[in-house]
């Protein structure tokens, strides 16, 4: 077990404790600054285990597997909670876990054809953007101009949900001819 893959254990194992702060009132009016540092924190840890693992040729097939599924697990759980809320639209995640299904299905007939995809530059915006999208949701300043932030910001995820989804498709439409 690897640094990066102890970083990636780390955003694993602090999901509940996000979760309990975004939805519970266990620090009153401060759970929601909780939260909001939790995932600052395993955002900050998805960041650096790549970097790690890549600089000191520390990749491995725990990491190539547990790290995007602890991205998901993070960024989901999030949107649920914030949707359970009233401050993220159902729709909305359904076409996200809609897309994240898809591009593990993916990743599965191509790892079971002894092929890694890497991820794409409109994966990676598309996690950006989330990740500042759910920052700035669980924050919720009360006021006209925050609330026209965290639209733009949903809905700017959205469309890159959707365009990372069809440059994923595109780049990697050979996968599905393999199977045939």
């Amino acid at each position: 077990m690897n640094l990066p893959n102890k970083l990636t254990t780390f955003r694993v194992v602090l999901v509940p404790f996000f979760v309990i702060f975004m939805l519970s009132n266990c620090f009153g009016e401060y759970s929601k600054y909780a939260a909001f540092a939790v995932f600052v924190v395993a955002s900050l840890t998805d960041l650096l285990d790549g970097k790690i693992a890549r600089k000191y040729n520390l990749v491995t097939d725990f990491g190539k597997f547990m790290d995007p599924l602890a991205d998901k697990l993070l960024v989901i759980s999030a949107m649920i909670c914030l949707m359970d809320m009233g401050k993220f639209p159902s729709w909305i995640l359904i076409i996200i876990v809609s897309r994240e299904f898809i591009i593990s299905g993916f990743r599965l007939i191509a790892a079971d054809n002894g092929v890694v995809i890497a991820a794409g530059i409109w994966g990676k915006l598309k996690t950006v953007c989330q990740m500042i999208m759910i920052l700035v949701l669980i924050l919720d300043f009360s006021n006209v101009y925050y609330y026209y932030l965290e639209q733009v910001l949903i809905y700017l995820s959205l469309i890159l949900t959707i365009v990372s989804l069809v440059d994923y498709i595109y780049h990697n439409k050979e996968i599905i001819k393999d199977t045939k």
